[in-house]
């Protein structure tokens, strides 16, 4: 197989002044440079676009998809769905899009405020709503939801590792029982679409709290709602995601259920991180298990009726 090539701050600049045809005549366009979480995949272009190059073609065929998926999912949430601009190929079988950019900072470097929890519910109704059968269409996967007792059996591995280093007291995961791990067991026919990478870099936040926008849907599934409450208690802490999934209707089980995936993939992830090269840095390994970890009132509830009729169905 051809090996892709490097996109370099030349090769970036070549295509921008392509596409942009209203740069003042002599000054070369707009600035570019990388950005930081995106490698050199992702560039800003000025203060007004982003760029994104997909790297290989499976990445390409996602990004075609997304922007299918953008003006699908658009009418349904309260939040800004990046535009397109332009797109096409930087390399050949190489896809680009260069999206207006969406204001704002990331949940990392803001907090989201009351008002911004209300974004968000509005962003989880919404997702809710959006046809599956349209998504599915576009070539959106379905994927099922995880075993939360493997998950359980794995974080418990891993803790015992986080205890050796003195990061993590392993008698927390003591909460979630098997039995309780099988209680919160995702129920049938509550897929919905689910954006799947709910985490601070992809949640723009203004610096009055609200969420203006949500970023990259390449990885966007019809499955477990509980996907994106976990993400969200990643990105804001377990307390504002679960009241903004209460807010948009979600239930006792599945909020818990969303509050356990996250707190064990803050534990396995950050053991991996300890053991060898992370995919992200230690420090946010260790900020997103505090906040997958910070108590909420909910976890009092002992009992769930099986009856429970909150999540949405197909």
């Amino acid at each position: 197989m051809t090996q892709a090539p490097t996109p370099t701050a030349d090769t970036v600049r070549r295509l921008v002044r392509s596409l942009l045809k209203d740069s003042p005549p002599g000054t070369g366009g707009p600035e570019v440079r990388p950005v930081t979480d995106g490698g050199h995949s992702t560039w800003w272009i000025g203060t007004r676009h982003v760029l994104r190059l997909a790297p290989d073609r499976d990445a390409s065929t996602r990004g075609r998809r997304e922007l299918r998926l953008r003006d699908l999912v658009r009418p349904h949430v309260p939040v800004t769905v990046p535009t397109s601009v332009a797109q096409g190929e930087w390399a050949p079988g190489l896809a680009y899009t260069l999206d207006t950019r969406v204001p704002g900072g990331s949940a990392e470097e803001h907090d989201v405020s009351a008002v911004g929890e209300a974004d968000l519910a509005g962003l989880l109704t919404g997702l809710r709503e959006v046809p599956v059968r349209q998504a599915e269409a576009l070539g959106v996967p379905r994927v099922g939801p995880r075993s939360l007792e493997a998950l359980r059996r794995e974080a418990d591995r891993a803790a015992e590792r986080l205890h050796a280093a003195d990061e993590f007291d392993p008698a927390r995961l003591q909460q979630l029982t098997s039995p309780a791990a099988v209680q919160l067991a995702a129920q049938p026919g509550s897929a919905v679409l689910v954006h799947h990478a709910l985490t601070g870099e992809h949640l723009v936040i203004s610096a009055d709290g609200r969420v203006r926008g949500v970023l990259d849907w390449t990885d966007t599934v019809v499955g477990d709602p509980a996907e994106d409450i976990a993400g969200l208690a990643l990105a804001v802490g377990s307390p504002a995601a679960v009241r903004a999934a209460t807010l948009a209707g979600y239930g006792a089980r599945p909020c818990l259920r969303g509050l356990w995936l996250a707190r064990c993939d803050t534990v396995i992830r950050l053991a991996a991180g300890l053991d060898g090269p992370a995919a992200e840095p230690l420090p946010l390994l260790r900020t997103r298990l505090r906040r997958a970890w910070e108590a909420i009132l909910l976890e009092r509830v002992t009992e769930l009726r099986d009856e429970e009729t909150d999540d949405a169905e197909l």
